[in-house]
């Protein structure tokens, strides 16, 4: 971690100056299949790939066969991805339940049942119907928490036969494998082009939000430093940032997820309802130490209060406001620690 001080950059971030776009841009796409329908059953809709993509660009870059179950739906797939690109940030025996692209649930844990265990607890009620990315080998022990509710997809990197056998008892519940989900390679630098989204009749193209962050580099912003267990928390939480629609406040404690919100028009809002959900499910006891990831900047302490009131301790957040300074004000009376990631992860 950086020395502290609160000489913050103006615009975190920042990609370098080099155009790595052509002028002219074509894409080859290869048909994988028809779907039953689209984001909506009045919705047409098919799923294609890009030949020749590797395991990085995600768990349907190489087709994404199921191994069991229905057909995957348009919803399934991008649930899926969200959910396995959520996964992929984790580390060690871990899991994330993700609901319409927001992962509602996520834990990392010494075992992967125990891992499962707590991201269900994170928000049991959203869990239902969700999808499940886990980061080791599913094993009976798992699978058979697994089956305990209903789930449409789940992705891992390998099932074990004990487990296969558990999770065909549910068979409309489809299976993916993702190889690179929990493998110890380091994953390439991402495509400029790996991105492309169409908008209003213009198409958007961009590197996807992969690269790792490194808390090391974080700048501490408060007096006080964050605790070891603070740390770890912060870690996970802004980890998990990059996968909520903006606005995004991500609740930690003890390696569990216990509040999430998402996709708010504003940040005091979206810490309302972070709040809201570890009220509803852990209690005003589990809110107290907890870290929050933050990803974007505050741009009023409003924000910030929500989450003191509550009793959140330390928080990770971007920086680059006009109001940093009285943001770091209001953390500093409350004797909270506060570390400056320098990066923003909006998704929109």
């Amino acid at each position: 971690m950086a020395a502290a001080g609160v000489d913050l950059p103006d615009e975190p971030g920042l990609p370098g100056s080099a155009d790595p776009y052509p002028q002219t841009l074509v894409v080859a796409l290869e048909k994988v299949e028809t779907l039953r329908y689209g984001e909506n059953p009045h919705q047409q809709a098919a799923r294609y790939r890009r030949p020749g993509a590797t395991k990085w660009a995600g768990p349907f870059a190489l087709g994404g066969t199921i191994l069991q179950g229905k057909a995957l739906s348009y919803n399934n797939v991008l649930d899926a991805s969200g959910a396995d690109a959520i996964a992929r940030q984790l580390r060690g025996p871990a899991c994330v339940v993700v609901k319409h692209t927001n992962p509602c649930g996520a834990a990392e844990r010494a075992t992967l049942r125990e891992a499962w265990d707590a991201a269900l607890a994170g928000d049991p009620d959203s869990a239902y119907g969700g999808v499940v990315a886990l980061t080791r080998e599913v094993d009976a022990a798992t699978a058979e928490g697994l089956t305990s509710l209903f789930l449409e997809v789940i992705v891992a990197p390998a099932y074990s036969p004990e487990a296969r056998a558990i999770l065909a008892r549910k068979t409309n519940l489809r299976l993916l494998e993702d190889l690179a989900l929990g493998s110890p390679e380091v994953a390439p630098a991402p495509n400029p082009l790996g991105s492309i989204r169409v908008a209003g009749g213009g198409v958007l193209v961009t590197a996807a939000d992969v690269l790792p962050d490194d808390p090391a580099t974080w700048r501490q912003a408060t007096t006080r430093a964050p605790s070891a267990g603070e740390l770890r928390d912060l870690d996970l939480a802004w980890r998990l940032c990059r996968g909520v629609v903006s606005n995004a406040i991500v609740l930690v404690k003890d390696g569990m997820e216990i509040g999430l919100g998402s996709g708010q028009t504003s940040r005091v809002d979206a810490s309302r309802q972070a709040v809201a959900k570890a009220l509803a499910f852990h209690g005003l006891e589990a809110l107290r130490g907890a870290a929050c990831g933050s990803d974007a900047f505050y741009p009023f302490p409003d924000a910030l209060q929500v989450c003191l009131d509550a009793g959140v301790t330390a928080f990770a957040q971007p920086g680059g406001s006009m109001r940093d300074a009285a943001v770091l004000e209001v953390a500093e009376k409350a004797g909270a620690a506060m570390l400056i990631t320098g990066v923003r992860h909006f998704r929109h």
